[in-house]
């Protein structure tokens, strides 16, 4: 009898990623590979897991959503709906069996639960701001014309800590902000989103009451990476029924996104990047924008540009394991359908507010065609958008790499989103 293969024993030692002898690396970027291939095998193996017990349930999922009525809920996300409805629940008994080992070094890499959702940040006082030097949406709480606020939607596995950077660029401008994270923790458990979409309902409700408190109060959103924007959809979402808070949307700044389409591929690739972190060969740019020793301004003695760009064998397992989970989880129809559910609202229900996309054509999660064909849909639809390339930075890095350069779009685009003097 033909052994499936899922159900077949991992055998690396015949596998051609394995069997395949990397040539040799300088001293610097062979122990920073070196010591990424235990963290890289530790979440392949937590992948493989997970990809078996999805194909496993893949047909009980189809047969049950054949004799099953979906309900629509009010909160739509990635997850699947709360209650025991449908295919949904059955679904998530038999995903809650896996169990993966809380021991291993894979699960020391994701951020503590310690590390709160959502963190405020109150803008500075209003004569700080005054003399800040730059271009202010909004003022202090004081101001005439209210103050304003910027929801920070940050991508996946980023840090309270790593947003703050950006709350202090915008607190220096008067602006206030609210940082939203999605720790990789909260989605590796195969609710698939299930206490994120709650965190994002929280969020809403947040900004509705902080919106309530005074009528000229005025919002910012700026996204990061197709998380974070997924993040500011189903914000918008949560608040259709808001229209007097939609209208007070002042502009949205989309850091290093979008992929409209559900291209596994991308999640793979987003995820590989959020559990390796600085260990995965996806958070530098592409090589084609490399001149071999020069990397973010920084001196590299590296033996060829491809030691930079080439993925571990580690890491090359990871992807193609995580790209298969996803090929399976992204189908499962509840999962689809309210995916497509915020696809449709980000790309046929943005506010009338202008958009500002800053990508770079070296960014090796989000390919810059696809930014640039969301733009181009965008504005075919009679919307303010602007754009801007940084054609060599990383995912997600463009201020890291070009400080002075992304302030000074930050303030054009400020500029652009209030009749504020400044």
């Amino acid at each position: 009898m033909r052994v499936p293969l899922l159900s077949r024993p991992l055998v690396l030692s015949s596998s051609p990623i394995v069997c395949s002898s990397p040539p040799p690396l300088s001293d610097a970027a062979g122990r920073r590979r070196r010591a990424s291939q235990p963290k890289a095998m530790a979440m392949a193996a937590c992948s493989v897991r997970l990809l078996a017990a999805a194909a496993a349930h893949r047909s009980t999922s189809a047969a049950a959503v054949r004799q099953t009525r979906r309900r629509p809920v009010a909160c739509s996300s990635l997850s699947f709906p709360p209650g025991g409805r449908g295919p949904s629940s059955s679904i998530r008994a038999s995903f809650s069996s896996i169990s993966l080992p809380s021991s291993a070094p894979f699960f020391n890499l994701l951020p503590p639960d310690s590390d709160p959702f959502i963190q405020w940040d109150p803008p500075p006082p209003q004569d700080a701001s005054i003399h800040s030097g730059s271009g202010g949406v909004g003022g202090g709480r004081g101001d005439e014309e209210g103050s304003t606020l910027v929801v920070l939607l940050g991508w996946l596995g980023a840090r309270q800590k790593h947003l703050r950077r950006y709350a202090d660029l915008y607190r220096g401008r008067g602006v206030g902000s609210v940082r939203f994270v999605v720790p990789v923790r909260e989605l590796v458990g195969l609710d698939l989103g299930r206490r994120v979409e709650r965190r994002v309902a929280d969020l809403a409700a947040e900004i509705a009451a902080w919106c309530d408190a005074d009528r000229r109060r005025t919002l910012l959103f700026h996204t990061f990476s197709n998380t974070g924007w997924l993040a500011y959809g189903a914000v918008l979402e949560n608040l259709q029924s808001r229209a007097d808070i939609i209208e007070r949307i002042r502009g949205c700044i989309v850091d290093s996104a979008p992929v409209l389409e559900i291209r596994p591929e991308v999640w793979a690739a987003g995820f590989s990047a959020a559990m390796l972190k600085k260990s995965s060969s996806l958070t530098g740019p592409s090589s084609d924008f490399l001149d071999g020793s020069t990397l973010n301004g920084a001196l590299n003695k590296v033996n060829s540009v491809s030691e930079l760009t080439r993925p571990s064998w580690g890491e090359t397992f990871l992807l193609s394991t995580l790209q298969k989970f996803f090929e399976i989880v992204l189908h499962l129809p509840d999962v689809n359908q309210r995916l497509r559910k915020v696809l449709a609202v980000l790309s046929e229900k943005q506010p009338s507010c202008p958009q500002f996309y800053l990508y770079s054509s070296a960014d090796r999660v989000i390919p810059a065609e696809c930014v640039e064909s969301f733009i181009g849909m965008q504005r075919s639809r009679g919307l303010s958008v602007s754009a801007y390339d940084f054609v060599s930075s990383p995912h997600v890095d463009h201020y890291r790499s070009f400080p002075h350069l992304y302030s000074a779009k930050i303030d054009e685009f400020l500029k652009i989103c209030s009749p504020a003097r400044v």
